[in-house]
């Protein structure tokens, strides 16, 4: 194992809570909220034994559709994918346009009969959109494609006590699949609801669960009038083919942010019931809650006594190891951490781990005009309440035009750009802004403002031509998402660049997405450049 380089002071007392009495006494600590301070949306979680496991939405990321795996709901770790790439249509692969912020959406996970079910449908109109069903007998894969049936909006797959499988979908809609899970049962389509006349907006991100003889349904409400909010609402029946009523079961703002709105709830292998559900958090993305879950006239009320998301929640185990989805990285194993992904498919022959070992290798392939269309540009979550992303590179074979280094990325990035100019490199410190397409969401165009620039001098540093290069990133309430860039010769001495207190937005219109650390490569003239990257380093307050 290398030697990991970082530097930077958080304030760590400040930031973590002081435990009361009652949770220093406890034998593990308390589950803080945010569950995942993460940009998770959309999650499914199902109990197999006494393990949780969970997916969530990663759009365009590549591979997708993850699975996160935990004993104890506080401490998640990724452990496999449903699938390695798309291959729909070139646009995955950045060709003819993009799929920033469509790809995969809102999977459903479920076990039945000894084997995992997911169930998503990419938010995409024609072939590209129809549904994936797909399988496997371990949660860690392989996955394999069992069906596409047409297009069912933020879906779930639910499979009844007698193992009738049915998809509900949309707002209030649901049918029945053929019992091998590859047809709509002709005629099975229906509303089973009809939206009330207070809803005023969508009702999506359906999930269903039976307890005690009886369905229940869950939905996020859009609601737009004087006094309402965004809340999850929850329809129930002892009949699929009776009448549902109604009940809004949570409604609550949390940390100083907006109203939480949808996910689902699961039981302990001890007979507890937990809501997981998400919340809008600006630049972040939308990170994960947990709450208790307390059965009231047979509702499903989620949160406390208040009815509201708790600052903490009692330990479900002991001594649980504290595992994460966003780590460090030395790159000294020959595959690919599973907690990282790419920005649109990769293109295999044009990175390793292999080549010069302990180092990723990133090699240009494509010629790009900007950061938006750059092939693989390797990426991991940001986490609050603050965290910090520190790579070292080795720039010394890039190539006149080429382009490396490391970003907050989203449809607004702040940008750590190594250029080659001739036989000079500088290190430029910029925002990007990238315009979309509506249809195609192909790069319209990239308005690029440098900030900062500086000429790096051969012969100083590690090796002659290598660099440190960090971003810190804030995400507590009152603190605008800031983003602050920073470069060092030797990993201890470290010079502030560019923009202070950078602001990270979340913007749906665009990649929809919380910012992402991101590594990248990509030529502009001509291929055949290369850099290599030591080490990712990484810390978060919370950790």
């Amino acid at each position: 194992m290398k030697r990991m380089f970082f530097s930077i002071a958080f304030a760590m007392a400040q930031l973590l809570p002081t435990p009361s009495l009652a949770q220093a006494n406890t034998t593990g600590m308390p589950i803080k909220n945010p569950m995942l301070w993460a940009d998770c949306p959309d999650p499914d979680v199902i109990r197999v034994g006494d393990t949780y496991y969970m997916m969530t939405t990663t759009m365009h990321l590549m591979p997708g559709a993850p699975i996160m795996q935990s004993k104890d709901l506080r401490s998640w770790e990724t452990v496999g994918y449903v699938f390695d790439r798309l291959t729909d249509s070139p646009k995955y692969d950045l060709q003819q346009g993009t799929v920033y912020g469509r790809g995969q959406w809102a999977t459903s996970l479920k076990y039945h009969d000894g084997r995992f079910w997911a169930l998503f449908a990419p938010n995409e109109g024609g072939d590209m959109g129809k549904t994936y069903i797909c399988t496997s007998p371990k949660a860690e894969g392989p996955w394999t494609v069992h069906s596409r049936l047409r297009h069912f909006h933020d879906a779930t797959l639910f499979f009844d006590d007698d193992g009738t499988p049915y998809v509900f979908y949309g707002t209030g809609q649901m049918c029945q699949l053929s019992r091998d899970l590859k047809s709509v049962v002709e005629g099975s389509d229906r509303h089973y609801f009809e939206r009330e006349a207070d809803e005023t907006g969508l009702l999506e991100g359906t999930r269903v669960v039976k307890h005690q003889g009886t369905y229940y349904a869950l939905l996020i409400s859009h609601v737009y009038a004087p006094g309402r909010h965004r809340r999850e609402v929850c329809y129930r029946t002892n009949d699929l083919n009776g009448k549902w009523e109604k009940a809004v079961i949570l409604e609550s703002d949390f940390g100083g942010f907006s109203y939480i709105g949808q996910g689902t709830i699961v039981d302990s292998e001890y007979g507890d019931w937990y809501g997981i559900i998400f919340q809008d958090r600006g630049g972040v993305g939308r990170v994960l809650t947990l709450s208790p879950v307390r059965w009231i006239d047979g509702w499903p009320m989620i949160g406390d006594e208040n009815g509201k998301v708790p600052a903490t929640m009692r330990p479900l185990k002991s001594h649980q190891p504290r595992k994460g989805i966003v780590c460090a990285d030395d790159f000294s194993s020959s595959d690919l951490g599973l907690h990282w992904q790419w920005n649109h498919n990769p293109i295999d022959g044009a990175w390793s781990l292999k080549e010069r070992p302990g180092y990723l290798r990133l090699k240009t392939c494509r010629v790009a005009d900007n950061l938006y269309l750059a092939p693989n540009t390797l990426t991991q979550r940001m986490e609050g309440p603050a965290c910090s992303g520190t790579i070292k590179i080795d720039y010394a074979h890039m190539k006149d035009g080429d382009r490396a280094g490391f970003a907050a990325f989203n449809g607004d990035s702040g940008v750590l750009t190594l250029k080659r100019k001739g036989k000079k490199t500088w290190l430029e410190m910029s925002e990007q802004s990238v315009q979309l397409t509506d249809r195609e969401k192909a790069v319209s165009q990239v308005d690029e403002k440098v900030v900062e620039s500086i000429e790096l001098t051969r012969g100083k540093g590690n090796g002659g031509e290598t660099l440190y290069l960090r971003i810190d990133a804030d995400f507590q309430a009152g603190h605008n998402d800031a983003a602050n860039f920073f470069y060092s010769l030797d990993g201890k001495e470290w010079q502030k660049i560019g923009t202070t207190n950078y602001r990270m937005l979340f913007d749906y219109r665009r990649l929809f997405m919380g910012t992402k650390f991101a590594i990248f490569c990509h030529a502009t003239k001509k291929t055949g450049g290369y850099v290599d990257i030591d080490l990712f380093d990484y810390k978060c307050s919370d950790k």
